[in-house]
């Protein structure tokens, strides 16, 4: 398959893909290199990746302006990171069965390639980057709404449960922001009654944001729900 991946007509795998998708390609070479791992040679789907990744983050970060008018910058960031994070694309890939479609590399295809959040991930984005360059941004919007249409819903304005480092953590990612360190600033008390108390510092904010807790792990969630704070009044 390999060997004749960049020319031959796109086979029954992809059809279904295609269907799933909602687009019969013009050019279906493209979505050829879009399932294309770079484990399979050169010719691979790197570039659309790196192209459906800035696609994907306009068309999400757009959806989530118009039906939360009320987000803040902060918040919207938030729920931009969650939809487009690895775990979510790589889910979305699994339902249009990108999966069965890969080509891939004989090491890959061995220790479960196609099963691969990571690999699935890149190749939905390279996806969404081969649709672009066969339709255009109007049809991309479409897709990817409807693609995505379980994530956008689960997307809310409230934290979804997740716990503070979490959240922070991926907030600053979304940002391509240094991920926040942590140190042990003090520990008192005796060995059944330990008080920790955490310092946290976020590139961005100055100085060290502190918390407390009966545990080095709950004094870091405090630490970080104080950071969160900060960010959530300085994005208004």
């Amino acid at each position: 398959m390999p060997a004749c991946a960049g020319t031959c007509v796109v086979n029954a795998i992809q059809r279904r893909l295609e269907a799933r998708l909602g687009h019969s390609f013009d050019e279906p070479g493209l979505l050829v290199r879009a399932l294309t791992h770079r484990s399979a040679g050169i010719r691979n789907n790197e570039r659309l990746e790196f192209l459906g990744d800035a696609i994907l983050t306009f068309l999400v970060a757009e959806y989530l302006y118009d039906v939360h008018p009320d987000g803040s910058e902060g918040k919207l960031t938030r729920l931009r990171a969650r939809v487009v994070r690895r775990e979510s694309l790589a889910g979305a890939a699994r339902q249009l069965g990108v999966g069965d479609a890969l080509v891939l590399g004989a090491g890959e295809r061995k220790t479960g390639g196609r099963e691969r959040d990571s690999i699935l991930a890149d190749a939905f984005e390279a996806i969404v980057g081969a649709l672009y360059l066969d339709s255009d941004i109007t049809t991309c919007r479409d897709r990817v709404r409807t693609l995505l249409r379980e994530w956008f819903e689960a997307a809310s304005l409230d934290d979804g449960g997740k716990d503070a480092k979490t959240r922070l953590q991926e907030l600053l990612q979304a940002r391509a922001k240094p991920l926040p360190t942590y140190r042990i600033v003090e520990v008192e008390g005796a060995a059944h009654r330990r008080l920790f108390t955490m310092g946290c510092r976020v590139e961005g904010i100055d100085g060290e944001t502190i918390g407390t807790g009966s545990s080095r792990r709950r004094a870091e969630q405090d630490a970080a729900m104080r950071v969160m704070a900060i960010l959530d009044e300085t994005d208004g």
